[in-house]
């Protein structure tokens, strides 16, 4: 079959309730429609985003007939695999000749087994996937030998193929803006509530790829190859203000992992206080607490050109679990980093990780206190999961510590494996009682809903109501 028309399928799927309610963008396959229009301008594209559309699984169905695409690609997080599944599956019942692609960190860390257990899939894009789908298209079309694509994993006489890797992308700079234009008729239904509400309008982008820490619970890093590769400083802000200009975007998440203040936060401020946008837009970041901790003054200057709210991955108390982490970073680095955030009136955004193998209820009850301590705005608590891909998932698959292998509940808010003292229901019981020593403090709440800061009282009065505690007490 001749690929002239593909569709790109966000699926219907159950968003995290512990951020609350939202609607993001279909981030990766914007950015993969984008490169496929710039290198393949002759090929039809669209995008279906189920989500921002409310379109359930008949739709999809309905959808993929009357669009009629000759090749349907998807991708998803370990948590949202069987839905990927679910679409291609649905692709084949409506004509087995539509070529299926699935990709992302997910498919990219199992290959043969998704292979073997999805069998509508017809490829798999394994790590970056831009240049590889342009040149699978370009193959098929051409009748060229598919096992020449690199990145690729197929189905061939009965035998699953590999075809070796394919190099990173050297100059990020040179691909194009994501594709918004799009999902115009979405743009009004993407939203983050508890972050900025639901009529601010949320778009997403990305600065930089990969991460050169090693920690062993993180999927990103292995999948980028222990590499950080950032776009330039001033393609980084020239898309900050296309989005915002273009397409109304105010809420903006820059997706890298760690932004790296120490190297690019004084370029960032210098570049972005130049242009209008800086008034009109609310950034959202993610760093490492040594990078704040070490850099209060680009952080003072980062608030004045619009970051509003900075996530740190705090992870545990212990160094004897960090060190397990292979973070890197002190408690001292914590302590600090919220304090700088808290005196510019930064949004602090802390995240915990509980059910290490050394934990025991008195180690996740000193977690509980040392969240306290350190006063972030809002907290996290998740429950250690093995995601495949990571260090930490071949270790406890070796020892056979995993003992939910539902890829449903890898959304690390349901517990998938004990401790050496802890059953896997006992792990659960503790993330709630996180949950319950966060939320259930009244001078907490009573301080968050009539906080100075615009982003702690509006998350505070949203995460009233959207029943947190109960969602988590129901997963015991």
């Amino acid at each position: 079959m001749s690929i002239s028309k593909i569709l790109l399928v966000e699926p219907p799927r159950i968003y995290w309730f512990v951020m609350g309610e939202y609607c993001p963008p279909p981030t990766t396959l914007l950015t993969i429609a984008a490169h496929i229009e710039k290198e393949l301008p002759d090929i039809e594209i669209d995008i279906l985003d189920c989500q921002a559309g409310q379109i359930d699984w008949k739709g999809v169905e309905k959808y993929i007939e009357s669009y009629d695409p000759s090749m349907v690609l998807t991708s998803g997080f370990t948590c949202n695999a069987y839905s990927c599944a679910r679409t291609v599956e649905i692709v084949k019942t409506v004509n087995e000749d539509i070529i299926t692609v699935a990709g992302g960190i997910h498919f990219t860390s199992v290959p043969d087994e998704s292979l073997i257990d999805f069998p509508e899939i017809d490829y798999i894009v394994r790590g970056e996937g831009e240049p590889t789908i342009v040149e699978l298209i370009k193959s098929l079309n051409n009748g060229k030998k598919i096992g020449n694509v690199k990145g690729l994993s197929f189905r061939h006489n009965g035998k699953i193929i590999h075809t070796p890797p394919r190099p990173l992308i050297k100059n990020l700079d040179k691909l194009p803006y994501p594709a918004y234009h799009l999902v115009e008729d979405y743009l009004k239904k993407y939203h983050f509530s508890m972050m900025a509400g639901r009529n601010t309008r949320y778009l997403v982008l990305e600065g930089a790829r990969g991460c050169d820490h090693r920690c062993t619970f993180c999927t990103q890093w292995k999948h980028w190859n222990g590499m950080w590769r950032s776009k330039s400083v001033k393609r980084i802000v020239d898309e900050i203000e296309y989005l915002n200009e273009t397409f109304g975007g105010i809420f903006l998440w820059l997706t890298d992992d760690h932004f790296k203040i120490n190297i690019r936060g004084k370029k960032f401020y210098e570049e972005l206080k130049k242009r209008k946008c800086k008034d009109d837009i609310m950034l959202f970041i993610q760093a490492r607490t040594d990078d704040v901790a070490k850099n209060p003054d680009l952080v003072k200057k980062l608030r004045e050109v619009g970051t509003y709210w900075i996530m740190c991955g705090v992870e545990s108390d212990s160094q004897e679990i960090l060190k397990e982490f292979k973070k890197g970073t002190k408690n001292q680095d914590a302590y600090k980093a919220m304090k700088t955030l808290r005196e510019n009136d930064i949004f602090s955004h802390a995240m915990f990780v509980i059910g290490s193998r050394k934990d025991t209820r008195e180690s996740i009850e000193r977690l509980r206190q040392f969240s306290f301590e350190l006063e972030p705005d809002f907290a996290i608590y998740t429950a250690l999961t093995p995601f495949p891909g990571t260090i930490y998932y071949n270790t406890a698959k070796e020892n056979g510590w995993i003992d939910d292998k539902n890829y449903s509940n890898y959304d690390m808010a349901h517990a998938i494996m004990p401790t050496e003292t802890l059953t896997k229901k006992e792990v659960q019981e503790e993330l709630w009682r996180c949950y319950n020593f966060f939320w259930g403090s009244y001078r907490r709440n009573i301080s968050g809903f009539f906080s100075k800061n615009k982003l702690k009282r509006k998350l505070y009065h949203h995460m009233a109501g959207q029943h947190v505690l109960r969602k988590f007490r129901r997963l015991i």
